[in-house]
């Protein structure tokens, strides 16, 4: 009888878990303004690393994009009626973080997701950078995850289309967590790094740490402070369950914190699209 009710008391805890994660500040939900931005584009950028490994070593746990990172912004854009794309560095696949799938942080964006075909497709057969036209788009959005650190932060054919963007004097650019690492190789035209004095956020070196996995070549806070950029966040006793989103004062890119900050980060751009 004592094991039963101890069974049950298990499972009761575990079906509550997501809401007792949400609580402490998991993937909050939005409940702000909606906006309708019918005929502009929006594309998402992700990773094509899919092994958490120390640099220079081969092999490791799967990792890749964090799921919601990707989902919650997308179906944001796509919900205002914009067009939604998806690239990844060298095009492809993008890998998913398994872990972001889990049924304890599971996002109801990603619940939509494994029903959504399309999205599945564009994910399974992202286009490579090297054949997007950056200029064409109102948004860029940097979706981060583990495997970010590794490729969007090395890529200098990013940062030069992040460059082309920027200089159409329209496009709205950033993006979440490990994702604002695709801006540090951007440039002016005169050659200085673009996010230098701007005011900006991504995942802390605080919850980097806290969550064990320090192995990964770049680390969004340390590098966003090498490239000169204003950095700024909100910090728990586990950062985790935080989040913050800037929006830099020339009103060009809209930064998040991490997992829990893609509705604000992706919201903030749309308004910054309206009032233009």
């Amino acid at each position: 009888m004592i094991i039963l009710v101890a069974i049950f008391i298990v499972g009761i805890f575990i079906l509550l878990m997501p809401k007792i994660l949400r609580s402490f500040g998991l993937h909050p939900e939005y409940s702000g303004k909606s906006h309708n931005l019918p005929g502009k584009k929006a594309l998402i950028i992700a990773t094509n690393q899919a092994e958490l490994n120390k640099p220079g070593k081969t092999g490791g746990k799967a990792t890749g994009a964090f799921l919601s990172e990707i989902t919650v912004a997308y179906y944001d854009f796509l919900d205002a009626s914009m067009h939604v794309d998806v690239a990844s560095i060298k095009g492809g696949k993008v890998p998913i973080e398994p872990q972001s799938l889990s049924y304890f942080i599971k996002t109801t964006a990603d619940k939509r997701y494994l029903k959504d075909v399309e999205l599945r497709k564009k994910i399974e057969n992202s286009r490579a950078i090297a054949d997007v036209d950056f200029t064409a788009y109102d948004i860029i959005f940097l979706a981060g995850g583990w495997g970010a650190a590794y490729d969007l932060g090395y890529s200098d054919e990013l940062g030069q289309k992040i460059s082309d963007a920027y200089y159409t004097d329209k496009t709205i650019i950033g993006g979440v967590c490990h994702g604002p690492l695709g801006l540090i190789r951007a440039k002016d035209k005169d050659g200085n790094l673009l996010i230098a004095g701007r005011r900006m956020t991504a995942v802390t070196d605080k919850q980097i740490k806290q969550l064990l996995i320090t192995a990964t070549p770049q680390h969004p806070e340390t590098e966003l402070r090498k490239a000169g950029a204003l950095f700024e966040s909100q910090s728990k006793l586990i950062d985790m369950f935080a989040t913050h989103a800037v929006v830099d004062d020339e009103k060009r890119f809209v930064t998040g914190q991490n997992q829990n900050s893609g509705h604000e980060t992706a919201h903030k751009m749309m308004e910054l699209i309206e009032n233009q």
